[in-house]
């Protein structure tokens, strides 16, 4: 694939809408959509690389409220032919056809390999990639099991979506202020990812979520890891314009 001359491919993660009560979430989901309108006339594509929603479940006939402005954005630009895609994240991983069906946006929920202008990219959230967080990891097999899932649908989505917010907001006490600050290369578990990946396969650009912490990082002189930051604290997003990619903040 090529960038076409002029354009551009966005990269943007972790919004965590809904998070921490419907009115800071609001003020920071306008501000997302009118960065998502000023590059529209700019946009080749759109990744958005995880954790848009600080929680979301797609029962069978039954989607949390809330988001609208958003979803009906993104809708928006993809009628209008922007390719947008979507990668879960680790509080929005059950995501299982409402994208694909109503906003015509393929969802990934494994890291994946892009290419444009013979440049290669590997993307995806970052959440149970590198070593540690071994606690994190095992849950993380049991919130995917297919039975699990099941048997949380069967929860009424009252319930349900009140006991995953409280999670939630547990995990965000858990982590603290972990993501204020670079951790240096030997902490930064998708740095040491990143670099045991090269080893095979050389991407120019390594992109991910999850951290809440933008990080430009050279890997080699060929390879670099990208961490877009979030939407909570930073505003930051990535630029790609077929020869360079640029991490910045949006204003």
């Amino acid at each position: 694939m090529t960038v076409t001359p002029g354009k551009k491919i966005y990269f943007l993660s972790d919004f965590h809408l809904g998070a921490p009560d419907a009115a800071g979430s609001l003020v920071r989901e306008k501000k997302l959509i009118r960065f998502l309108e000023e590059i529209r006339s700019t946009a080749e594509a759109i990744f958005i690389v995880g954790d848009i929603f600080d929680f979301w479940y797609e029962y069978k006939t039954v989607v949390p409220k809330g988001y609208v402005r958003l979803l009906g954005k993104l809708a928006e630009l993809t009628d209008a032919g922007i390719p947008i895609h979507v990668f879960v994240g680790n509080h929005d991983m059950w995501m299982s056809g409402y994208f694909e069906k109503e906003l015509n946006i393929p969802v990934y929920h494994e890291p994946k390999t892009f290419s444009w202008n013979n440049k290669s990219f590997l993307i995806g959230h970052g959440d149970g990639l590198g070593p540690g967080d071994h606690g994190y990891k095992f849950i993380k097999k049991i919130f995917r099991n297919p039975v699990c899932h099941w048997l949380f649908g069967m929860l009424h989505p009252d319930w349900g979506i009140a006991l995953a917010n409280y999670f939630s907001r547990k995990s965000r006490q858990k982590t603290g202020s972990s993501d204020e600050a670079f951790l240096g290369e030997e902490n930064e578990w998708l740095i040491i990812y990143c670099k045991e990946i090269i080893k095979k396969d050389p991407y120019q650009f390594l992109v991910f979520g999850h951290r809440h912490y933008p990080i430009d990082f050279v890997l080699s002189e060929q390879s670099r890891y990208i961490n877009l930051g979030d939407w909570i604290r930073h505003f930051t997003y990535a630029a790609f314009d077929g020869e360079d990619m640029k991490l910045l903040t949006y204003q």
